[in-house]
């Protein structure tokens, strides 16, 4: 069943990402469970799919019908793809016919969810809000020719086939996280992977902003954290860091597109950039030598000095004020050079700075061991045949009613390589083929980890071996889109067999898109 994102915070206030249990059968019922026609290509796949009647063809005479403002943006967003590869004006007006996007509420599948009908007089998208709308608006991409995605005017015709659709998902929280420390993307590069992200209702963007080797978000009130710890990245490429005006240009445009943006400060490890930034945060007064390897564990907080926390009160202070999602992460993983009762008590003061400001913490799962809050969120991101630290702390997280976002890595790390002659990525965790990233549920991975201790799932790329846009594109694709689909589609869908052709059908898109993707064998592309 679904769940509020925001169903951990005990405060409103927050923007949530949210959407209601819905009001239609149970999960696993035969009404909303099974698809009366298959609609070749729709990833992730939804609720229920229902032949129509007719076919409705976009002309240049179709106007997109937004009659409450809630819809504007999903219009907008609709219009933008539409204009640039159809050629035709597309307006968007307040009645009429043609695509209607209305937001008028009554469909009662929560915030997310959806009814788009496809007849010969138009299509129209139903939700009860404008988030829905968007969701909405992505699977109708879907039902257009592959052209549609084409940044330049294409032929057509632009034909959809009749259809009835009911759609919400499975899980609140479907993300995206990508690594800018290890080398750094700029606002461009960050916008672009978003776009391509929502197209399979990615609703968040977790920015890894810090680690050993770079610093990527400019603090005000600690100016050389940019200044020195965003020179620096992997293998001495070029560093680099977002000011505090380009990281909310980021956060507004993710908003425009229904994402929320989670950034995050790992601590107590993978600081070296920090520590060489300023010589008072280590234990010694000595400024650490720039970091460009890809070793971890070797880096620590100096967590028995006030600095420290003054140090992340400020951090936080400054990012809760430019960031309007409810989560603050301060990582917590891999911290091999911090004692275990030291980090104990790191984690439990930080927690409540991130309280201090508004915020929830989330971080890795070995957060779990310290005395976190239930409003706090967990990541799970040790390979399940891996250490059974990893397991158990996941298990533990769920003890205390903390909810999780399970991202293990020998199934959801979108840096593990293809297979052994992959040029890119690493192999820590095993070979991750497009088939091992999509055959898993997160609510039945790990015993004594259940759908209601589940918040969602994430797919995080890692980019120690990753320099440039088309090697996100390359290890995200088509890798990503499985991960978004065992988030939103419901439990008793998922299937191998039928999933490798559906994704089949999101090549000719990536290829009109310009998206350098892996053409993998198990897939008929």
């Amino acid at each position: 069943m679904t769940r509020r994102l925001t169903a951990v915070l005990a405060s409103a206030a927050l923007i949530t990402l949210s959407c209601a249990q819905p009001s239609i059968a149970a999960e696993g019922s035969p009404q909303t469970r099974t698809s009366a026609v298959n609609v070749p290509g729709l990833v992730p796949e939804p609720v229920s799919v229902q032949a129509g009647g007719g076919t409705y063809q976009i002309t240049a005479a179709t106007r997109i019908v937004v009659p409450t403002g809630d819809g504007f943006r999903a219009a907008s967003a609709l219009a933008a793809v539409l204009r640039r590869s159809t050629g035709f004006p597309l307006p968007i007006v307040r009645s009429g016919t043609g695509i209607v996007l209305d937001a008028g509420g009554g469909v009662g599948h929560g915030d997310e969810g959806y009814r788009l009908t496809v007849s010969t007089d138009g299509v129209l998208i139903r939700a009860d809000s404008g988030e829905g709308l968007f969701r909405g608006v992505q699977t109708l991409r879907q039902l257009l020719p592959a052209a549609v995605e084409s940044r330049t005017r294409q032929p057509g015709p632009w034909k959809v086939a009749g259809v009835e659709i009911e759609d919400y998902p499975r899980f609140a929280y479907r993300g995206a996280m990508l690594d800018v420390a290890r080398h750094f993307f700029d606002v461009g590069e960050v916008k672009r992977y978003i776009d391509l992200a929502v197209a399979y209702k990615v609703n968040v963007l977790h920015l890894h902003l810090s680690d050993d080797q770079g610093w990527r978000i400019a603090i005000k009130s600690w100016p050389r954290l940019a200044a020195v710890g965003g020179r620096t990245a992997v293998d001495g490429d070029p560093g680099g860091y977002y000011t505090q005006a380009e990281y909310k240009d980021i956060v507004r445009y993710a908003r425009e597109r229904y994402v929320t943006v989670v950034p995050e400060i790992d601590t107590p490890g993978h600081t070296n950039a920090a520590l060489a930034s300023y010589a008072k945060l280590n234990c010694d007064g000595k400024a650490r030598e720039p970091y460009t390897g890809t070793d971890v564990g070797f880096s620590s907080l100096c967590t028995g000095k006030e600095i420290t926390y003054r140090f992340l009160g400020d951090v936080v202070r400054e990012l809760a004020k430019i960031t309007p999602g409810p989560y603050i992460d301060l990582g917590g993983d891999e911290a091999q050079s911090t004692e275990h009762a030291d980090y104990v008590a790191f984690i439990d003061r930080v927690q409540k700075i991130v309280h201090k400001y508004g915020k929830s913490l989330m971080g890795w799962e070995e957060i779990a061991g310290a005395h976190v809050s239930p409003d706090s969120v967990a990541e799970h991101w040790n390979p399940v045949t891996g250490t059974q630290e990893g397991t158990e702390n996941a298990r533990e997280a769920a003890a205390k009613g903390v909810k999780l976002v399970m991202a293990p890595a020998d199934h959801a790390y979108l840096d593990m390589k293809y297979t052994a002659s992959t040029p890119l990525g690493q192999d820590w965790a095993g070979l991750v083929e497009a088939r091992d990233s999509y055959d898993w549920d997160p609510a039945r991975l790990i015993t004594g980890v259940g759908e209601d201790d589940v918040l969602g799932v994430e797919a995080p790329i890692w980019t120690e071996t990753l320099r440039k846009p088309a090697d996100l594109e390359f290890m995200a694709y088509p890798r990503l889109p499985g991960i978004a689909e065992i988030g939103w589609s419901p439990a008793s869908s998922h299937s191998w067999a039928d999933y490798r052709t559906r994704v089949a059908a999101q090549g000719p898109r990536w290829t009109a898109a310009s998206v350098d993707f892996y053409r993998s064998p198990q897939i008929p592309f």
